[in-house]
């Protein structure tokens, strides 16, 4: 971003950053996580339902008092329309009770707790210490999400029973892993002890007691998606948009593989590409060595031509996580950048084999100019945006939309040249694709594609095997994922194309360049895609 005069500070903007730190005061774990000032590392939320009651009546008195507030400028218009938004969708998951069933494999409390562990600071003798605090008060913070669970039974809000079980696996494993984790640390044995309370409850209270179904019904889904999004969707049309994309990309891919084994199937073009000793690394050491020199290369080549990437950005971190999950995923820098943005790789016990082919176009996602760009800018961006913007708003649509964005782009400047990557980052678009139906289909009940009844997970694991080829493994936990995060897997490709769309109209005005319109959306920071959409155009 360019140079500007720090703006003058608004009621609004004091509304959002009061928030900003009550929010960091009642959600310390996932506050920590995404690196906001003045969290205490040693503490955990209250999971209990007495702390989401807590949680919720801060929101309210946050939306009472911008009730009361006048924008001042465009700025304030886009604070005040995300902080409403946001916080009115978060109360009206809490009015449905989500809190009160909230397993799953990917984003419950279950993996907030080896998460916060796993990326906590632990550099100084106090961040240790807090470490430890951290490890030894796990029980309680357990128990709090145990009696959320335990309410939730008893008013009949459950989980489905496949990822209560999922669950369960998840924390025995974490139990085992984090004593390593603790790396000496007192209070790994209470935390272990927690994390094994923690899977007995799952599989032997909760489990008998969940769902058997996995879709979650129409109206539970347009909440959540619309929480995702920032926006509502037609979710009959998406489906069919989603049917057409998927279509539309197979082809393209179908094209490239032509390009690399003319007459072969996609397997034997993936199984030619894997043979081909460059295509391939040994080692984790090896993979966040190309991970990091991929990363760097793609900011040097960036930086002053289709973006503008402040210094502290052009510093990103690529690591290999301690657990095992099989997650890629990216943690922002810490508000005054001591804590620069992280790509981490959680690599599955006993792979040691990785394909360039298939993760090129991963790393332009997680990092720029993909997610580490569009989160550090933001961060960055203190003389424009009050704090709550830079360091907490958003949505999964507008972030995710924007990494996918970044795959594309990345593509049609050339990065992706070679057949092998474009095969690699069509295969990656192609999934995106096949994840909107299945999303849309299993948790709405559709009819199936092949016509012969409506969606449910067999179908989906079949359905994804056949678009997605990818190891079983792999491929059980991301259905398991989409079945048990309803609406989250539609976001990214939906809020690609918003985010194309936008690009186009941007680009349509006479002067206008891609360089300009990436410094300005950027500049937002973390919106909705409705506010997104109106912020650009209304220039």
């Amino acid at each position: 971003m360019s140079e500007t005069a720090q703006r003058d500070w608004s009621a609004i903007d004091a509304l959002a950053d009061r928030w900003l730190g009550r929010y960091a005061e009642l959600a310390p774990t996932a506050a920590g996580y995404r690196g906001l000032p003045g969290v205490r590392h040693d503490r955990w939320d209250d999971f209990s339902p007495a702390g989401a009651a807590e949680l919720a009546a801060a929101q309210r008195d946050v939306l009472d008092e911008l009730a009361a507030l006048t924008p001042r400028d465009d700025i304030d218009a886009v604070t005040a329309a995300e902080l409403g938004g946001q916080l009115s969708l978060a109360l009206a998951r809490y009015d449905a009770g989500t809190h009160l069933g909230d397993v799953n494999v990917v984003a419950s409390p279950v993996q907030m707790f080896r998460l916060a562990l796993e990326t906590q600071p632990r550099s100084t003798g106090a961040e240790r210490a807090a470490v430890s605090i951290r490890l030894g008060t796990l029980g309680a913070a357990v128990d709090g999400y145990l009696e959320s669970l335990a309410e939730g039974m008893r008013v009949g809000i459950v989980p489905a029973r496949r990822q209560v079980l999922a669950a369960a696996a998840q924390a025995r494993a974490s139990a085992v892993g984090v004593v390593a984790l603790a790396d000496g640390l007192a209070g790994a044995d209470l935390a272990a002890a927690a994390f094994t309370v923690l899977a007995d409850f799952l599989e032997h209270t909760l489990a008998p007691a969940a769902r058997l179904g996995d879709g979650v019904g129409r109206e539970a889904y347009a909440l959540a998606s619309e929480g995702f999004l920032g926006t509502r969707i037609d979710l009959d049309a998406t489906y069919q948009w989603g049917l057409d994309q998927l279509a539309a990309i197979s082809l393209e891919q179908a094209a490239v593989a032509e390009l690399i084994l003319p007459g072969a199937t996609q397997a034997e073009v993936m199984a030619a590409l894997d043979a081909d000793p460059s295509n391939i690394l040994h080692g984790t050491d090896a993979l966040r060595e190309w991970m990091q020199r991929t990363s760097d290369a793609a900011i040097a080549a960036l930086s002053g031509s289709t973006f503008e990437i402040p210094q502290p950005l052009t510093t990103l971190e690529c690591m290999i996580a301690p657990s095992a999950t099989g997650l890629i995923y990216y943690t922002g820098p810490s508000d005054d950048f001591s804590r620069p943005g992280r790509m981490w790789w959680s690599v599955p016990h006993g792979i040691t084999r990785f394909s360039t082919w298939r993760e090129r176009t991963t790393v332009y996602h997680e990092g720029v100019p993909g997610h580490h760009l569009q989160v550090g800018q933001a961060v960055h961006n203190r003389d424009r945006l009050n704090s709550w913007r830079r360091l907490l708003s958003g949505t999964s649509g507008h972030s995710e939309g924007w990494a996918l964005y970044a795959e594309r782009l990345m593509d049609e400047l050339g990065f992706l040249a070679s057949p092998a990557d474009r095969f690699g980052m069509l295969g990656a678009q192609r999934m995106r694709a096949a994840r909107v139906v299945l999303d849309i289909g299993v948790h709405l009940g559709k009819q199936r594609p092949d016509g012969e009844g409506v969606w449910d997970a067999e179908y989906a694991l079949r359905f994804m095997r056949d678009n997605v080829p990818i190891d079983e493994a792999r491929l059980a936990f991301e259905v398991d994922r989409y079945l048990g995060w309803p609406g989250q897997a539609a976001s990214y490709l939906v809020g690609q194309r918003v985010w194309e769309t936008l690009r186009d109209d941007y680009l349509a005005v006479p002067g206008a360049d891609l360089r300009s319109f990436h410094a300005e959306a950027l500049a937002l920071g973390g919106v909705g895609l409705d506010t997104l959409r109106s912020a650009l155009l209304a220039r």
